[in-house]
């Protein structure tokens, strides 16, 4: 496990658990979405954002978390491993609400650089709300990563789907205490 990529529904924990399995194996951690977004949440063009992604999976190892689906050919050419962090929906919507409100309260900038921060305005009264894209993509993206699932059992892409923090939680551990007793 050298190549990994971190999915799942926005508000899943992608980006925490992602810190947290890179520093439990020292690897460095790509987070898509500060490849993706420029100042003033300007998006990135495919022409822009593809190169940044080919060169983030070029090292030796690396947990990259986010979806992009239009991504997966790059970032899944050398990928080994896939973790799908497939939480409930009351759960996941639940994480999405609390991180959205600290982070509008805290402003905390996102990305180093960008100066995007979460704002309530932007997060509850917006065409681009977090919330609506939740909405609209939980149930699809269940459907699109149970059949990723089945296709993966025919590739060189190990696919790991852990269903609540618990198991996350016991999973971070487990790779933990193999990488102490190689040290």
């Amino acid at each position: 496990m050298k190549k990994i990529n971190v999915i799942g529904t926005t508000g899943s924990g992608k980006s925490t658990f992602a810190n947290r399995l890179a520093d439990k194996l020292r690897y460095t951690c790509i987070h898509m979405d500060q490849l993706f977004w420029k100042p003033e949440w300007v998006e990135s063009s495919d022409e822009e954002f593809f190169p940044k992604v080919e060169i983030a999976v070029s090292g030796e190892t690396w947990v990259l978390d986010g979806n992009y689906s239009r991504t997966n050919q790059i970032k899944w050419a050398n990928a080994d491993t896939v973790i799908w962090l497939d939480y409930s929906y009351h759960r996941t919507l639940f994480q999405l609400l609390n991180r959205t409100v600290t982070r509008a309260v805290t402003k905390e900038e996102l990305w180093p650089g960008t100066g995007n921060r979460e704002s309530f305005r932007r997060a509850f009264m917006s065409k681009d709300s977090i919330f609506i894209w939740f909405f609209r993509c939980y149930k699809r993206n269940k459907v699109k990563y149970e059949a990723l699932d089945r296709s993966f059992r025919q590739s060189h892409i190990s696919f790991i789907r852990l269903r609540s923090p618990k198991e996350a939680d016991a999973f971070i551990e487990r790779v933990g205490s193999h990488i102490d007793d190689s040290v």
